[in-house]
């Protein structure tokens, strides 16, 4: 196995398992505190839905399923994990600093608060290295990118 292929895979899979803690720390917030405060309450359980998938649906071999379109897919779910960590990353700075939904984060649970960035950070940093090393392409100017459709005179030549 080329250092490439070596380096995403590995990036792919921490991020996947990253992006599950980024939804398992919103699961243990909603239950323990949130699931009482109306409209952020349900955006954990959302954050949590939505990170469980794509996390999920990341750590599956996409690209042996479906040859033609698993890359598009992979590069799909992983985009979507970085925005998700991304947006919940925000959204927490936010709401430490002023109301969010008609919410103020009190920050009384520091070491929640900690995780939850920590692995929100972890996961686009992970995701995004993924993208990168697995799909863009590096020195020859002729090679493909795995997303780059393979054109008819390609193949000719």
């Amino acid at each position: 196995m080329g250092l490439r292929r070596w380096v995403w895979l590995t990036a792919r899979g921490l991020g996947a398992l990253s992006l599950l803690a980024v939804g398992a720390v919103h699961l243990q917030q909603y239950e323990d505190l949130y699931s009482a405060i109306p409209t952020i309450g349900q955006l954990f359980v959302v954050n949590f839905v939505a990170a469980t998938v794509l996390g999920v649906g990341l750590l599956l071999p996409i690209e042996l399923v479906w040859r033609r379109g698993g890359a598009w897919v992979a590069a799909g779910l992983a985009f979507g994990g970085i925005v998700l960590a991304a947006g919940a990353y925000v959204l927490l700075l936010v709401a430490e600093r002023r109301p969010l939904f008609g919410f103020m984060e009190p920050g009384y649970n520091p070491n929640a608060i900690l995780t939850s960035q920590v692995s929100e950070i972890a996961t686009v940093a992970l995701l995004g290295v993924y993208l990168v090393v697995r799909h863009v392409p590096v020195g020859n100017r002729g090679q493909r990118s795995a997303l780059r459709p393979v054109s008819t005179r390609e193949v000719r030549t």
